[in-house]
């Protein structure tokens, strides 16, 4: 078994932004992170090779997907395609998500 205290995890290093990453469970299908991105933080992330899962876990924004826009808060899940564009923005407020990587990440 493995197992995490996810409000424990610190997301490090930041960005000159406050943006913050850490990758905290991995196996040979999927892993898992917890990002944050401050509120006013400008999201600059490219497409990915691998599908994801956001869920957010608290704060408040607006998730761009392949232009279409839809706003996300506690409680939030969104399903991105490997390849699609996506970012978040207009945060109000400081966001903490929880991303699933399938198969897992690579940076």
């Amino acid at each position: 078994m493995e197992a995490h205290e996810v409000p424990a995890l610190d997301p490090q290093p930041r960005d000159s932004e406050g943006h913050g990453y850490i990758d905290f469970l991995r196996s040979d299908k999927l892993s898992v992170g917890l990002a944050i991105w401050p509120r006013e933080a400008i999201d600059h992330q490219k497409p990915h090779r691998e599908d994801e899962v956001y869920y957010v876990i608290s704060g408040r924004g607006t998730i761009r997907v392949a232009g279409d826009d839809r706003p996300v808060k506690p409680g939030s899940l969104v399903f991105v395609a490997a390849g699609v564009a996506h970012n978040f923005h207009d945060i109000e407020e400081d966001l903490r998500v929880l991303v699933f990587w399938a198969p897992p990440h690579t940076t």
